[in-house]
């Protein structure tokens, strides 16, 4: 029997799954492709669900397949470093005061990591 514990895990862990399977893929995977590869006992429906989410965050996309679909990650989202940068965009959207959510998040970085985005500034002429 499956500990509960286990199956409710958070659904940014699955979801990083279920984009980990794309990834490895290499191609566009149905939501039973990706089912299968993951081996977790995960339903179909969950991973449908997931990978309709994923959908609508536009991390991946999808074309028709059957009766279905089956996803691929945006070229822009092609590994962890990718899906991290678009939830940091994500986040940056959702507030009108740009500017001030980029200065308190610049604040709170640590010297090194200023010292890191300054360097990436300069390199890219700005």
């Amino acid at each position: 029997m499956t500990d509960a514990k286990d199956e409710r895990r958070p659904a940014g862990e699955l979801e990083a799954s279920v984009l980990a399977a794309l990834w490895a893929a290499g191609a566009p995977r149905t939501p039973g492709q990706v089912q299968q590869s993951l081996g977790t006992g995960l339903a179909r429906t969950t991973v449908t669900t997931i990978l309709t989410r994923l959908h609508d965050k536009g991390v991946v996309d999808r074309r028709r397949q059957g009766r279905g679909y089956a996803y691929f990650p945006v070229r822009d989202v092609q590994d962890a470093h990718g899906l991290t940068a678009r939830r940091m965009h994500s986040e940056l959207d959702r507030d009108s005061d740009r500017e001030t959510v980029l200065a308190r998040f610049v604040a709170q970085l640590s010297p090194d990591d200023e010292r890191i985005l300054r360097d990436l500034l300069e390199a890219d002429g700005r």
